[in-house]
């Protein structure tokens, strides 16, 4: 309840810090299902660190928008909200370039969504555990925009997120791909591991290389 509290706070501040970075943090399906304390017991991905990955992001000192979404979330209509909550602030002043939107799972295909819709060449995103041929053959719409950073785990069934690249007709000034070797599976999208949160905080302060 906190963290959804931080949430609205955040997007009924009369004073926007331009200087400041924002970064959106899109969790995992099953947060929707168990809420911020999750644990998979049927993978053995053990316990969600929903609160430690968002303390990672704070203590890097970005402004982190998060809320634990609602059981079977509709992922078009949540991108849209992410949508209108990314303009909002562009509207207030800030640049796209401080604004990240970071995607875990379904978290990514959300963001996957909102880099479409969005269209700003300018805006950060990070796709984590969420690219594969069935969403890529399912949903032919999504079109990449943005400085996207892809970061997959060999051991995931969810790759690499290069076709997507591919088959884009809008602006990517800069892409990435970054692969891990963790052994977790799915499940390292579960800890704020230091091999993709470093990673993910440099992509958000701007460090493309």
């Amino acid at each position: 309840m906190k963290l959804i509290t931080l949430f609205l706070i955040a997007f009924i501040l009369p004073t926007i810090v331009f200087a400041q970075r924002y970064l959106f943090y899109l969790h995992g399906r099953i947060i929707e299902e168990q809420g911020i304390h999750a644990v998979d017991t049927v993978n053995g991905y053990g316990a969600y660190k929903y609160e430690e990955i968002i303390d990672a992001f704070k203590k890097a000192n970005f402004i982190v928008l998060s809320e634990a979404r609602p059981k079977s979330t509709n992922p078009f209509d949540y991108a849209h909200k992410i949508q209108r909550q990314v303009d909002s602030l562009l509207k207030k002043g800030v640049k796209p370039s401080y604004i990240t939107i970071v995607g875990a799972s379904k978290g990514a295909i959300i963001s996957m969504f909102t880099s479409s819709y969005l269209k700003n060449k300018n805006v950060n995103f990070v796709f984590m555990g969420g690219c594969d041929d069935e969403i890529l053959n399912t949903f032919p719409e999504i079109q990449f925009c943005g400085n996207i950073l892809s970061v997959y785990e060999k051991t995931d069934v969810e790759g690499t997120c290069i076709k997507f690249r591919q088959r884009t007709n809008l602006s990517i000034p800069h892409y990435k791909e970054i692969e891990l070797n963790t052994g977790l599976k799915h499940g390292y999208l579960y800890k704020p591991l230091i091999e993709w949160i470093n990673p993910v905080i440099k992509w958000g302060k701007g460090i493309y290389k």
